[in-house]
């Protein structure tokens, strides 16, 4: 698959639908626990399809229904024009944060990726960590699925 494109699933004729692997992206998001994070490259390694930038696509399209605070830069830093909503997320959560010094531009925290990182093991998959109800029957995002589609065929979480 190219590193520069979504999948062919994603042209007009399925404007109504999510696309397949929009949907894959999305329920990884969903199953990271709170507290933890995993990298754009960590969430395309997991499906073992696309890349980062991909992800990151999906994820500024698509990303708004699920917990788009624990899918992160590999650096650390909070995701730009989203900063304070994130770090209230990742306070509420506790999820590792590394304090910015003083001289540091905007003083804010970046992710403790080495504490942070979740890699997807411990998890049974199901039941989602959105701090809500489960997802046991693969819908719970705003409005459900879109176009109703089936819930995709994620890898467990125990890979």
């Amino acid at each position: 698959m190219s590193q520069q494109r979504l999948p062919p699933d994603t042209g007009p004729e399925h404007a109504g639908a999510l696309p397949e692997y929009a949907e894959r992206v999305l329920d990884v998001a969903e199953r990271i626990p709170p507290g933890r994070v995993m990298t754009y490259g960590d969430v395309a390694e997991w499906l073992e399809e696309g890349g980062p930038r991909q992800v990151g696509r999906v994820m500024a399209l698509y990303g708004g229904a699920v917990p788009w605070w624990r899918v992160v830069r590999a650096d650390g830093v909070l995701l730009p024009g989203h900063e304070l909503r994130a770090l209230g997320h990742y306070r509420a959560e506790g999820t590792p944060l590394k304090e910015a010094s003083r001289a540091a531009d905007g003083h804010l925290p970046r992710l403790e990726m080495k504490r942070a990182r979740w890699d997807g093991s411990g998890h049974t998959g199901g039941s989602g960590h959105t701090g809500g109800g489960g997802r046991a029957d693969g819908g719970g995002r705003a409005g459900g699925r879109v176009g109703g589609l089936p819930p995709s065929d994620v890898p467990p979480c125990d890979p």
